[in-house]
């Protein structure tokens, strides 16, 4: 199997260390243990309880089980829990996909569903969220995609990184479509209750089958060092993971599983503490953009924390990046690691004061960019136009 490049996470290894401020990662902010006992009442006298034996391969019984009660049917056989969901997407692409499958996915998709099926040999048949159509997923396109020889259909709604939903009506919609071929649904729920204008979508898997959600506690509960994840589906379905998972991880630290089982049962505990954030930073990016409207194009999210942008009088959106990096101590992720070159990722989930000095350092670099363009264009004989004029 040869993968191609993770580009997002190259960005992340060069950058997210290195820079001050984070406005490119895509999930709220995140805590300390101190902050998270705090929050969901872990005692010193159950951590220090904790004995570092090996642990079940589908995860331990309370995790799983807190799981299926907080977004399942409350069966915990329908839950396998994982090293984050990054090892879900190479279980589910590896167990249930052969040479040759047809799979329907998201385009801008996270690389690992792309080039993992890719590389698995899959033909892959891009989704697309376009921009000239606000990110809004066309019924009709996916209709014409998914046909009998459609293996698997991948999607993460809330989008990342566009920001874009679905609506219940529609999500049942895509089901019937998916449905009718026998194909299987992984759905990507890691945005699942970061929703801005409307309740959360029901998990899929308890409305198909041959669905597979996908979770964890990154994006949305601040828990990303945490390293937990975990899939819903049929016991049928998560049995072949067990067999790829004994050559990999074989299972979760039991410590690991104590902390993942009592945030997962005070999760809306911790949604309360992230949720007002999140909101107080969307309205901050929607003033800005508002006030920079010259200079962006945008598609106000409806769901998870991030935006997909348009700079207008940016010809190189890769090395303006770099150079925020670099000189202003800013990260901002790139179009072009989501196979979007024109656009960026920029993440509105973290702290508010460190975002409010991260859209100012932006503006400053922004205004200088534009500055650029019109001396460029009043010195030239010709008229050079904005890139998204």
């Amino acid at each position: 199997m040869k993968l191609a490049p993770a580009l997002l996470e190259e960005w992340l290894r060069e950058y997210y260390f290195d820079t001050e401020i984070d406005i490119g990662s895509s999930g709220v902010q995140n805590f300390s243990l101190a902050e998270l006992r705090q929050v969901v009442d872990i005692s010193e006298q159950e951590l220090n309880g904790v004995v570092f034996d090996d642990s079940p391969t589908y995860g331990h019984p309370r995790l799983r089980r807190a799981i299926a009660e907080q977004w399942g049917n409350g069966n915990p056989g329908h839950v396998m829990a994982t090293h984050g969901s990054s090892e879900v997407i190479f279980l589910v692409i590896n167990a249930l996909l052969r040479p040759g499958d047809e799979v329907v996915a998201l385009d801008p998709c996270y690389f690992s569903y792309r080039n993992m099926a890719e590389a698995k040999g899959c033909e892959l048949k891009p989704w697309r969220l376009r921009f000239e159509q606000k990110f809004a997923p066309d019924f009709d396109e996916i209709k014409k995609l998914i046909t009998p020889r459609t293996r698997m259909v991948m999607v993460n709604f809330p989008h990342n990184p566009t920001g874009a939903s679905v609506t219940a009506e529609q999500q049942r919609e895509l089901i019937r479509l998916t449905a009718s071929v026998g194909a299987y649904l992984v759905w990507d729920i890691a945005l699942a209750a970061l929703t801005h204008d409307s309740p959360p979508l029901p998990d899929p898997h308890l409305l198909y089958e041959r669905a597979v959600s996908i979770g964890t506690l990154s994006k949305g509960y601040g828990l990303a060092g945490l390293r937990v994840g975990w899939c819903q589906a049929a016991p049928e379905v998560i049995e072949q993971f067990v067999h790829l998972r004994d050559y990999t991880t074989l299972y979760l630290s039991p410590l690991v599983e104590l902390i993942a089982a009592r945030a997962v049962e005070k999760a809306d505990d911790i949604l309360r503490v992230r949720l007002p954030q999140v909101q107080t930073n969307l309205e901050i990016l929607e003033r800005w953009i508002d006030q920079h409207g010259d200079l962006i194009e945008w598609v106000r999210p409806l769901g998870g924390v991030t935006a997909f942008l348009r700079f207008r009088y940016v010809s190189n959106v890769e090395d303006f990046c770099r150079r925020l990096a670099e000189e202003r101590g800013v990260l901002l992720v790139p179009g072009h690691c989501f196979g979007s070159p024109d656009h960026v990722r920029l993440g509105f989930g973290g702290p508010t004061a460190a975002f409010q000095e991260a859209l100012d350092r932006l503006s400053g670099m922004l205004r200088a960019e534009s500055r650029d363009g019109f001396l460029k264009q009043t010195s030239s004989s010709f008229v050079l136009n904005p890139v998204h004029g």
